[in-house]
């Protein structure tokens, strides 16, 4: 096959990358706004998003192919699976401390204490 061929195949699967993760992270968006709670709120302010932004950049990468931009590409895609997971968790974590999951749309509680009352303070209401 040829350069020019290639070259072509690679810009189409570009194109496909991008389209996907753009489609992805607009599922985020709505599912940030349709979603009842916090918990499912945060389901899809993380997963989604970051899928979405990395099909984003491999697109990218494949599109532009020079490799300063690869370099800052893949700092952005480890930034972005360490940051949005950890600020996920601890959004979690906040609103079941603060009193806003509602337990009955709980599967497994783990972060109650089972072994009797708490003397840490819930949080504001």
């Amino acid at each position: 096959m040829s350069w020019a061929v290639l070259s072509t195949v690679a810009d189409v699967t570009a194109g496909v990358l991008i389209l996907l993760g753009a489609l992805l992270s607009l599922v985020a968006a709505i599912g940030m706004l349709r979603f009842p709670d916090v918990l499912t709120r945060m389901h899809s302010a993380t997963k989604p998003q970051v899928l979405g932004v990395v099909l984003v950049v491999l697109g990218l990468a494949l599109h532009l192919r020079d490799a300063s931009v690869l370099a800052v590409l893949l700092l952005v895609v480890l930034f972005q699976m360490t940051t949005a997971p950890v600020a996920g968790h601890m959004i979690g974590r906040a609103a079941f401390r603060a009193g806003q999951v509602r337990d009955d749309l709980l599967v497994v509680d783990e972060l109650s204490d089972t072994r009797g009352g708490s003397d840490e303070p819930r949080g504001a209401p």
